[in-house]
């Protein structure tokens, strides 16, 4: 009955509001455009903030806004994952099935890329969600699966989206110090209201 006195269109306060009907808060373009830049220089970033301060929102804006035949956007959300099944996620989404060692499902999903980059000229983003809950061990996997021809050339954007303690409790720590080193952009979303 509200939703015709007021002319909306949409549930308000649902879950599944379109992305392009979403608010925008200044915060929110601010990340938006630095996420832009990391896809297209195909970069590391860590998205943090506390529960309900729009994480969620960004990444489905960010999503929505990526150029289909320009990019190929992966999305992770475990909060147990191993490297093994990181790698055989991603390669799911790409429509391949992994190998089963985590070294040779490495090496297929670098060869995907490199086919998708060369062959398809497409650039892959890949966002990990709830990244505050991963294990060392996965989080240490994402600098050997970043360290790609010496080094001197990022295969994919990796986004890892997390509630503040995945930089607060986590990344800051000395045994994070070669993962830290990689992270290109740090965004912090302020919380709600602050925007």
């Amino acid at each position: 009955m509200y939703r015709e006195f007021y002319g909306m269109k949409h549930q308000p306060f649902s879950r599944n509001v379109p992305s392009e009907a979403l608010y925008e808060s200044k915060a929110m373009t601010e990340a938006l455009g630095r996420l832009a830049y990391v896809a297209d220089r195909q970069l590391f970033a860590v998205v943090t903030a506390d529960a309900g301060c729009g994480k969620s929102t960004l990444i489905r804006k960010f999503a929505s806004s990526l150029p289909k035949e320009k990019y190929i956007f992966l999305y992770l959300s475990d909060s147990k994952l191993t490297p093994r099944w990181c790698y055989k996620g991603m390669l799911d989404q790409l429509g391949l099935e992994a190998r089963f060692y985590r070294g040779d499902a490495k090496r297929q999903l670098q060869k995907e890329i490199e086919i998708i980059r060369g062959v398809h000229e497409q650039r892959v983003v890949c966002v990990l969600d709830e990244a505050h809950l991963l294990e060392k061990e996965t989080i240490e996997e994402f600098r050997f699966l970043l360290n790609y021809r010496f080094d001197s050339v990022s295969p994919m954007a990796l986004i890892l989206v997390g509630q503040t303690e995945l930089w607060e409790d986590k990344l800051r720590l000395k045994r994070y110090d070669a993962v830290r080193q990689r992270i290109d952009i740090n965004c912090v979303l302020p919380p709600s209201g602050q925007n």
